[in-house]
């Protein structure tokens, strides 16, 4: 008896699985929560395992070529971040106002804002890539990159900026379909785009036949590759007209009103992104100060890190949009109440990684480089870091779910004094006043994020994100 109630519960298990990858549940307004939960996180945490493992794939993959090579990806990704926080924020700005009209029924006004938000992504990008291309080797030198990095890397540094454009569609589309509930699309979107950098990092970077070893330069253009073939795969599903987002030739018309309402929801969602980019920019040059090893280590560490915490935000997106598209239906109970049971199976799975990286840090990490020196800094981040994962769980869920109400404000006030107000200070103090080096930066990041996880709890409850109108 006790079997067949055990093939039952693991049969339906396996047809929610297969309804959340195939996307064919688009009501996520009415019925059982934890459903909708699923449906919505799954995708989009199998979009975030594929992100997340292309990141460690491809430091593994530059980790071969040495450690001038890691810090310059290191450093490049650090002001790469500033590409993702103006990516993130019109993403999030899609997906409250996309799920919100979502949520309203009103399908014609959630096209006619994806086609708009497109228009600002261009603009930007513009900006963006002709700083990059022009003053890549200073920007390296800027961040604190020695001579041979800057000689090594400079390419790379060009390539990353030249083609932001890819990286912020990628994001925004993406964004755009998380907010109609089109999850599914995201997740495949995602796949196409990493699989083939997993695929072309290894082939580009140590060549094979007729195609040359390109090093550096080849991981470059495997990543700008993968996720330009994953970026046509979603323009052409965005205006294809088959999907719940339906673009016609009446959206195509600027509308100066819906793209200054999607700047304004950008904007605090960008500066709350900026404050703890500028933030761990800080970082990574403060722990520049101790050495390429620190630098090294701290690459690494941080890749693995974003492989454990990407599929967290999978959980987190799905909350955004629960909470965008029930606001819209009417029905604000609902949407708090999924944000707290989605925190909750968040805390759950970060909780048994943070675990996985206290015991077990040194063999993650040598998986990627044997230098002793190397191993060490980064194990150490590796197990400071995890000892915050279970506030991490609720703060990330809760700051997306005041961004999917519309409520870009909340967690931007609470970065700005968590990060530039307390985190800034206590890493330079406890790694230069207290002499702690590189592991004084990595406490005041565990430390930092558990504080503001406990902020957004407070905050949270109050209850003014229901009344957001976007």
């Amino acid at each position: 008896m006790r079997d067949t109630q055990a093939n039952s519960r693991l049969g339906k298990v396996f047809r929610l699985f297969v309804m959340a990858v195939s996307g064919t549940e688009k009501e996520f307004t009415s019925g059982n929560i934890n459903r909708a939960i699923f449906l919505l996180s799954v995708p989009m945490i199998l979009e975030m395992v594929m992100e997340s493992l292309f990141a460690v794939v491809d430091i593994f993959f530059v980790s071969k070529l040495g450690k001038h090579a890691i810090s310059a990806v290191g450093l490049t990704e650090s002001m790469m971040t500033l590409v993702y926080t103006a990516a993130f924020g019109l993403s999030m700005a899609a997906t409250a106002v996309v799920a919100r009209r979502t949520g309203e029924k009103d399908g014609d006004a959630a096209a006619h804002t994806a086609v708009q938000s497109l228009y600002v992504a261009l603009v930007l990008a513009i900006a963006i890539a002709v700083t990059g291309i022009i003053f890549a080797p200073d920007l390296l030198t800027l961040m604190g990159a020695s001579a041979e990095v800057v000689d090594n890397g400079h390419i790379y540094t060009r390539i990353m900026l030249g083609s932001n454009l890819i990286v912020i569609l990628l994001f925004l589309i993406n964004g755009i379909f998380r907010g109609a509930g089109d999850a599914a699309i995201a997740m495949r979107s995602l796949w196409i785009a990493n699989i083939l950098n997993i695929l072309l990092c290894p082939l580009l970077i140590n060549g094979l036949g007729p195609i040359p070893a390109l090093g550096l330069k080849g991981a470059a253009l495997a990543t700008t590759i993968g996720r330009g073939i994953g970026v046509c795969y979603q323009l052409y599903r965005l205006f294809g007209g088959k999907g719940l987002i339906r673009i016609s030739r009446q959206h195509i018309r600027p509308d100066i009103s819906v793209i200054w309402k999607i700047v304004k929801i950008a904007a605090g969602g960008t500066a709350q992104l900026l404050i703890n980019t500028v933030s761990w920019i800080f970082l990574v040059r403060l722990i520049a100060r101790f050495g390429e090893d620190a630098v090294a280590g701290y690459t690494i560490a941080i890749r693995i890190v974003i492989f454990a915490l990407l599929p967290a935000f999978g959980m987190a997106n799905a909350a955004a949009s629960l909470v965008g598209q029930n606001l819209g239906a009417g029905q604000p109970d609902r949407a708090e109440t999924s944000v707290w049971r989605a925190a909750f199976f968040n805390m759950l799975f970060l909780g048994s990684i943070s675990i996985f990286f206290f015991l077990a840090a040194r063999p993650v990490v040598m998986l990627f480089t044997s230098e002793t020196a190397i191993v060490l800094k980064a194990a150490e981040c590796l197990q400071l870091l995890s000892a915050g994962y279970i506030f991490y769980a609720y703060g990330m869920v809760l700051s997306q779910s005041f961004n999917g109400a519309g409520d870009t404000r909340t967690p931007t006030l609470i970065n700005l004094v968590g990060f530039w107000m307390f985190q800034i200070p206590l890493a330079w103090i406890l790694a230069v006043t207290y002499n702690m080096g590189p592991a004084g930066v990595f406490w005041a990041i565990a430390i930092a994020e558990s504080c503001i996880a406990v902020a957004a709890i407070f905050i949270f409850r109050k209850g003014w994100w229901k009344r957001v109108k976007v």
